[in-house]
C-alpha cells in the first residue's frame, strides 16, 4: 500500500462528547437503631499492563480500506523505545514504500511514485484538536495508553470492563481494560464539536517476552472533510513480534530525484 498525500494519514481524533457521572452510595441497615453516617469509598484503582522494551521488531500484514480503495501489504516494523519507528512496506516481495517516525516528524516515502511526504506534529495537533506526538504513535502501535494517566481521570466499570475516561481539550478518550489480563482492549476517541471519531480494537493477545502483546489491531476512523464524511479502516495482523535489548538498525534515505509533496 502506498499512501497518497495527506489523505493517507488517518484523521484520527475529533469526536462526540461523552459525559460520565460516577455515583456511589452506601446503604447501612439501622436495625431499629440510629442511622450511622456512611464513609465514602476510596477511589477505585486501576492496574494496566503495558509493553516496555528497548527494541521491538515485528512483521505484519496490513490492510488499508477507505471509501475509494482497499490495499494490502506486508509490513516490517522496528522500534527503538521513545526514539524512532521504522517501517518498510512491500507487495509480493517488492518494496513499495517506507516510513520513518521520530520525535520531530513523520516521513513517508513512495518508491513507486518517487515522491515523499513530511508531516509535522504541530500541524497534525492543530488539525485534529488532539496532541499528536511520537509518544501517541508509539503507544497506539504497541497497545499502550495513548494519553498519560492524570489525577482528573475517571474510573468505573461497564460490561465486565474497567473504563478509564480521559479528556484533552474537546477530545474525550475512553479506554476499555480487561480486569483479568489488565490489557487495554479498546480505545474510543470522540470530539465534542464535530462528528469525528476514532476507535482502536486490540485482540489475539500472545506472550512476548514477559508481557502480553496484541497480535491483531483494527483502527477505524470517521472524519469530516470539505468533500464529505469518510470512513477509513486499517487492520494490522502480526505474525511475528519480538522485544529485547539487541540493537536494531534503521536505514533510511530519500533519493535526491524524489519530489516532496
Amino acid at each position: 500500500m502506498i499512501c497518497k498525500r495527506s489523505d493517507c494519514i488517518l484523521h484520527p481524533m475529533h469526536l462526540r462528547a461523552l459525559i460520565i457521572v460516577l455515583c456511589l452510595a452506601v446503604l447501612l441497615q439501622s436495625c431499629g437503631k440510629k442511622i450511622v453516617p456512611s464513609v465514602p469509598l476510596p477511589p477505585k484503582t486501576l492496574a494496566i499492563e503495558e509493553i516496555d522494551f528497548e527494541y521491538f521488531h515485528g512483521k505484519a500484514r496490513l490492510n488499508y480500506k477507505d471509501d475509494k480503495k482497499e490495499r494490502e501489504v506486508k509490513a516490517n516494523i522496528r522500534i527503538r523505545k521513545d526514539s524512532v519507528i521504522w517501517m518498510t512496506l512491500s507487495v509480493i516481495g517488492v518494496q513499495g514504500g517506507k516510513a520513518l517516525i521520530n520525535k520531530d516528524s513523520i516521513t513517508i516515502v513512495s518508491t513507486v511514485d518517487k515522491e515523499y511526504y513530511v508531516f509535522e506534529y504541530t500541524e497534525l495537533t492543530k488539525r485534529f484538536n488532539f496532541k499528536i506526538d511520537y509518544n501517541v504513535v508509539q503507544a497506539a502501535v504497541l497497545g499502550n495508553l495513548i494519553m498519560p494517566r492524570d489525577s482528573t481521570d475517571k474510573i468505573h466499570t461497564v460490561n465486565n470492563f474497567d473504563i478509564l475516561d480521559q479528556k484533552q481539550g474537546t477530545v474525550y478518550v475512553k479506554n476499555y481494560i480487561n480486569p483479568l489480563s489488565k490489557k487495554l482492549e479498546k480505545v474510543e476517541l470522540s470530539e465534542a464539536t464535530s462528528t469525528n471519531s476514532l476507535s482502536i480494537n486490540y485482540s489475539n493477545f500472545q506472550p512476548v517476552s514477559d508481557k502480553t502483546f496484541p497480535y491483531n489491531g483494527v483502527i477505524s476512523a470517521f472524519y469530516k472533510t470539505i468533500a464529505g464524511i469518510f470512513n477509513t479502516t486499517i487492520t494490522l495482523e502480526y505474525n511475528k513480534a519480538e522485544v529485547g535489548d539487541r540493537e536494531l538498525k534503521f536505514p533510511f534515505n530519500i533519493p535526491k530525484r524524489y519530489q516532496r509533496r
